[in-house]
C-alpha cells in the first residue's frame, strides 16, 4: 500500500493570474497565508488594520524573496463598518474581478469592549465585519476563476452558540465565551454561505477552515485567565507555528478537490495538530434555521445584502 503524501505548502498549484484578499494578514496565520499564496505566484491583498505594520510585513516577505508586485497592502479595520465599506469600495474601482476571499483575521478574549458601531468586539471583528465584507464583495468573487470564501473559524465552534436576543453582552460578559461564540457564527455564516450560494447556482464556493491550535498573537493578547492559560503555558507547550497552523486555510483556498460546504482542519488527535483534512462541523453550526436567523441578524446589524437568496 502507497503510503499517503503530507499536503503541505509546497503542493499548492500555480496561483499565477489569481487575486486574494486575506485580512489579518500582517501576521500569524494571516502573514503565512499571504507568504505561501504569493510565493505560488498569486497576487495578494493584505488587509490589515495597522497599514504600517502591514508595510513592514510586505517588505519581511520581499525580503524573503516574494515578488513585491504581488503584495498589496490596504487598510480595512473590521470594527469599523465603515472602513469595510471603503476598502469593498476600493477593490472595487481597482479590480474587475477577485477569486479567493480569506476571512482570516480576529480577536480573542478581550475585555468587554465595544466596536464603532456598538457591537461586542469579538463578534463585530470575527463574524460582523466579515459577513459585511463577503457580501459587499461577491459579485467581484462571482466573476473570479474557481472563485472561493474561506472563513476560519476553531475547534471553539463545538462549545459556542449565539444568543440572539444579547449578542453584544449587555446582560453580562464573558471573554472567552464570547470568543467561542463569535467563532460559532463564522462556522454558521460558512455553512449558511454554502447554501445560499449552492441554491443560487453560484460559481462561488463557501469553506470553512480551523487551524488547529496554533501560536498566534490572539492568545498573547487576551484578557485574564486565558492570556495566562493559553498564551504563557499552552503556546509553548502544545501549539503548532503558524506555518503549519495555516495550512488548513490554505488548503480550502487552493486544492482543487475542496468542495463547498466542507470543514477543513488539522487532522491529528482532536484536531489540535496535523495534516488538513476534511473534519465534522457542531450539528448545531450547521442547523438551517440557526443559519437563517444569525444571517438575518447579520443583516439588520450591518446593514448588507447579499446578492444571493435564502436557501429553501
Amino acid at each position: 500500500m502507497t503510503k499517503k503524501q503530507r499536503w503541505t505548502a509546497d503542493r499548492i498549484p500555480d496561483q499565477t493570474g489569481r487575486t486574494f484578499v486575506v485580512t489579518g494578514a500582517n501576521s500569524g496565520l494571516g502573514l503565512a497565508t499571504a507568504r505561501e499564496l504569493a510565493r505560488r505566484g498569486g497576487r495578494v491583498v493584505l488587509a490589515v488594520r495597522d497599514g504600517e505594520r502591514g508595510r513592514r510585513a510586505a517588505e519581511d516577505l520581499a525580503a524573503e524573496g516574494v515578488a513585491p508586485d504581488l503584495l498589496d497592502v490596504r487598510p480595512l479595520d473590521l470594527a469599523d463598518l465603515d472602513s469595510v465599506r471603503a476598502f469593498a469600495g476600493r477593490m472595487r474601482e481597482e479590480h474587475s474581478r477577485l477569486d479567493v476571499l480569506v476571512n482570516n483575521a480576529g480577536v480573542m478574549a478581550p475585555p468587554h469592549t465595544l466596536s464603532s458601531q456598538g457591537h461586542e468586539l469579538q463578534f463585530a471583528v470575527n463574524h460582523l465585519g466579515h459577513f459585511a465584507l463577503t457580501g459587499l464583495l461577491l459579485d467581484l468573487l462571482a466573476a473570479g476563476r474557481d472563485p472561493r470564501v474561506v472563513t476560519v473559524s476553531s475547534i471553539n465552534h463545538r462549545q459556542g452558540g449565539t444568543r440572539f436576543d444579547d449578542p453584544d453582552g449587555d446582560r453580562g460578559y464573558a471573554p472567552m465565551t464570547f470568543y467561542n461564540r463569535s467563532k460559532f457564527a463564522n462556522a454558521v455564516f460558512g455553512r449558511e454561505l454554502h447554501r445560499r450560494l449552492t441554491e443560487a447556482g453560484s460559481p462561488v464556493r463557501s469553506v470553512l477552515a480551523h487551524p488547529g491550535y496554533t501560536a498566534t498573537g490572539l492568545q498573547t493578547k487576551a484578557s485574564g485567565p486565558a492570556k495566562v492559560v493559553f498564551g504563557y503555558i499552552g503556546n509553548p507547550l502544545f501549539a503548532q507555528r503558524p506555518e503549519r497552523g495555516a495550512l488548513s486555510q490554505l488548503y480550502a483556498a487552493t486544492d482543487p478537490a475542496v468542495e463547498g460546504g466542507e470543514f477543513i482542519g488539522p487532522g491529528g488527535p482532536a484536531e489540535l495538530r496535523g495534516d488538513p483534512t476534511r473534519v465534522r462541523l457542531s450539528d448545531a453550526a450547521a442547523d438551517p434555521e440557526t443559519g437563517r436567523r444569525l444571517w438575518e441578524l447579520s443583516e439588520r446589524l450591518t446593514g448588507v445584502r447579499f446578492p444571493v437568496a435564502a436557501a429553501g
